[in-house]
This record gives C-alpha cells, structure tokens and sequence, in this order.
C-alpha cells in the first residue's frame, strides 16, 4: 500500500520504530520529537496496529474546522460576478461589507476571486517599472494637476475630462471637477474652486498641455498662456513636467480614480455631471480617509486668498488688449464695439483697453481701473444698406462692411473667430449686455441708435 507523508511524518517514522524496538526510550524520543510522553505512546499503538499509515494526519484531505460555510462562499461569489466583477478585491470587500453586511477578510475575498477567475494576482502580471521620487515635505507645497478623459459615466452620459488636483505630500485628493474639455477656462473655474476651500498652494505641476505653456513663443505671444497668467497674478507657481513619469502622483490617481470613481458612481446611480459635481466631494472624503499620508512636518504653506470677488472675477477672465479707434471703436471676436463719445472717453482714442471675456459668457472692457460702457454692433449680422449713419461713425461702418464682406466670400459662413474663447452662452450674453445697455443687440436696434 502506498502512503503519502509529510517531511515531518517521514522523521518520525524511525524515532517511534526504534521505541518500538526498544532501542530507545520513550523519554528520549519525546524529547527528540518536542512531543509529550503520552502523544509518543499514542504513535505507538497506532503504529503497532497500521504500521506506518498509523503516522499519517487523520484530517489530511478533510475540510478544515474553521472554514467558511459553503452557503456564504457560494452567496458572496454570486455577488461578485453580478455586481462587482471588475472590482478589485480590497474594494469588493468592502463592498460585500458594507451594501451586503458579508463581512470576510480581503485574502479569503482575493482567494475566492483568483480560484473563480475574477482576479490575477499580481505575481503572474507583467512587471512595471516605477521611477521613484521623494514626496515634497509639507501640505501646499506642491499640488499635482491633470485632466482625465474617460468614459466616466460607462455610456449613461456622454464623455467628460476629470480635473484632478491633488497633493504631492500627503497624496490628498484636493479638488476634483468633471467637465466638457480640459480648456483654459475649465482649469480657471477649478482653481477658484481649489483656492475658495483651501488657499493658495506654493506651486501647481502640470503637464505641458497648452492652457499651461506657449510651446512656440514668437513676436506677437509672449510665452505664458492665459492660465499661467491668471497663476502670476495669484503670485503661484507653475512648473511644467519634462515627462509624465515626472508626475507619477496624479497619473497613479487618474488610474485609481477610473477604477474606484467610476464604479462608485455606478453603485450611486449617477448619471450626469451636475449631479457627479455635486457628489464629488462625499467621494473625495471617502477616498483621503483610505489613503491619504501624513506629510513629513505638519505645516500648511497654504496662503490666504486676500483677493476680493470682483478681482478675482478678473483674474480667471480671458483678458486681451485692443486699441480705441479716433471713432472711439474697437473690435473683439468679430464684433464692433462703440464707446459712449463722452469727454473722458475722447482722451483714450488711440489707447489700449483690457478685454474681459468671463467664464460664464459676460464681457468687460476696462482702461486703466475704469470700466468703459460700450454698444455692440455684431458685424456677423448683414448692415443695411438704408441705414442712416452719423458722420462720425461713417468710417468704422465702412471698414466693418468691407471687412464682412471679404470674409463672407472667403469663408463662405459666418462663424465667430476660432482664435477667441468659445462662446458657450452667447444668448446670456447678449441679456446681460441688453440689461447693462438696452439698445444694439440687433442690427435694427444699431440703426435706431444711429439716428438717434
């Protein structure tokens, strides 16, 4: 008969022979085995009666007394292939905690998982190469930004980008906020955001997308972007990475955030981006308990925003300069503007002016810190002919009609300038301008002021 034994079976097996024998005693043998007298003399009988199948384990090839019951196993893996499939298995584990009240440790889940297929240790995985790199030492002083497109909602919404901020220190989520395209203007809406619940950090890292850098600086670009000027005007920094190895953090985050964010969201029945926005910050708190690290010292270098809401409704605007005609006109994303011909602005004909394009759609145009009240003309719209133009404003409508003219035979359309902002609330605008100056919104209103 053929008799499977363990290492410490096989040693023994000649111990109790030679007792047997009697060419040692019992004594001698308890203690060369680290057994008891009464357990030697067990072996014993067992070997007088079975000989050396006596020395076997009598449980081996039975299930183990403290195992979990089959029922509970058969219930969580069925929760696992339904819901939670693609989950992880420290995840899944929370999960059966805390939605199914099944509480099992995360290596009987990552047993279970990696025995039905749902998980590949990470042994039998591709190794990665990792750059190392110390973290900074205190909150604030660096914090990592990057945009993240995905499928964020798995087709219950259309594709949005996920702005990150997070701290280099203590590896914080600081702000998250999802919008349509990783713009200029959705960078500026996050950091107020950021600097509204935390401050101003010491610097911002970034990749180098261009709302962060001019790649190619020339005469007419001055090499900061309108991001990166609005950050100046903040007095915080802005580095550029060289590579996205460089900025490890948030790229490890964006790949945490795809698998736990998403899933989260689909366990939360969320299904748009106002109400993700609105949510984010229950997830963001969630996810600092789990990970977040304590920084080398305790010190926030977080400053104080001492900027007012109005100046910084300037800073996050996208600001460009234009110059004040002799008619007192300028132009701005294919529009004539006309300043009111009063005294004060007569001495600025031939002078710069600020333009203010906001987030939200509204425009400003300001000469040194006095904001100018103005009326549009769109030169998109078609001049009529019959329209009976002041003197003084003859030439500005001449120029714009040649200029519309040209463009609409180039062209063949009539579209806003690909080079300015998106004007994403142009009928907001154009209520906001009636409620600061009734009159030219349309070309019949323009001709009206112009007999006027």
């Amino acid at each position: 008969m053929l008799v499977t034994m363990s290492e410490k079976e096989l040693h023994r097996l000649p111990v109790i022979q030679a007792v047997v024998e009697k060419r040692l005693r019992r004594r001698d043998a308890a203690s060369q085995l680290g057994l008891t007298e009464r357990q030697v003399q067990r072996l014993m009988n067992r070997y007088r009666d079975t000989g050396a199948a006596g020395l076997v384990n009598l449980r081996r090839g039975k299930p183990g007394t403290h195992r979990l019951d089959d029922s509970l196993r058969l219930n969580a893996l069925t929760l696992l292939r339904e819901k939670y499939a693609d989950f992880g298995p420290s995840l899944a584990a929370e999960k059966l905690r805390e939605r199914h009240r099944i509480s099992i440790s995360v290596e009987t889940i990552r047993h279970w998982m990696i025995t039905d297929g749902l998980w590949v240790p990470h042994s039998c995985r591709k190794p990665r190469v990792y750059q190392p790199r110390y973290r900074r030492d205190c909150l604030g002083e660096l914090v990592q930004i990057d945009g993240s497109h995905h499928d964020w909602f798995e087709g219950r919404a259309a594709k949005y980008c996920l702005l990150v901020f997070i701290d280099d220190a203590t590896g914080r989520l600081m702000h998250l906020r999802f919008c349509e395209t990783e713009s200029a203007f959705d960078y500026m809406v996050s950091t107020r955001e950021y600097l509204d619940k935390h401050g101003k950090p010491v610097a911002f890292y970034s990749d180098k997308h261009a709302v962060f850098r001019v790649s190619q600086a020339d005469n007419r670009r001055t090499g900061t972007t309108q991001f990166g000027r609005a950050l100046h005007d903040l007095n915080i920094e802005l580095i550029c990475a060289n590579s996205s190895q460089a900025k490890g953090r948030v790229e490890r985050a964006n790949q945490t955030l795809q698998d736990r964010l998403i899933k989260e969201m689909r366990l939360e029945e969320i299904s748009n981006i106002e109400t993700a926005n609105a949510w984010l910050e229950t997830f963001i708190m969630d996810f600092n308990l789990r990970f977040a690290r304590a920084p080398e010292f305790s010190k926030n270098l977080h400053r104080p925003v001492n900027e007012t809401k109005f100046e910084l409704d300037d800073i996050f605007a996208w600001q460009e300069l234009r110059t004040v005609s002799k008619s007192l006109t300028f132009q701005y994303d294919k529009m004539l503007y006309l300043l009111e011909p009063c005294e004060e602005n007569t001495r600025i004909a031939g002078e710069k002016i600020k333009v203010y394009d906001y987030p939200d759609g509204t425009l400003g145009f300001k000469y040194a810190h006095r904001t100018l009240t103005y009326q549009v003309f769109d030169k998109l719209a078609c001049v009529d002919q019959g329209a009976i133009v002041d003197n003084k404003r003859l030439g500005a409508v001449l120029k714009l009609a040649q200029v519309t003219q040209d463009e609409r035979e180039r062209e063949g359309k009539r579209e806003r300038s690909k080079k300015m902002p998106k004007r994403r609330a142009q009928a907001r605008v154009q209520e906001q301008l009636k409620a600061i100056n009734p009159v030219l919104v349309n070309p019949a209103e323009f001709r009206a002021s112009l007999k006027r």
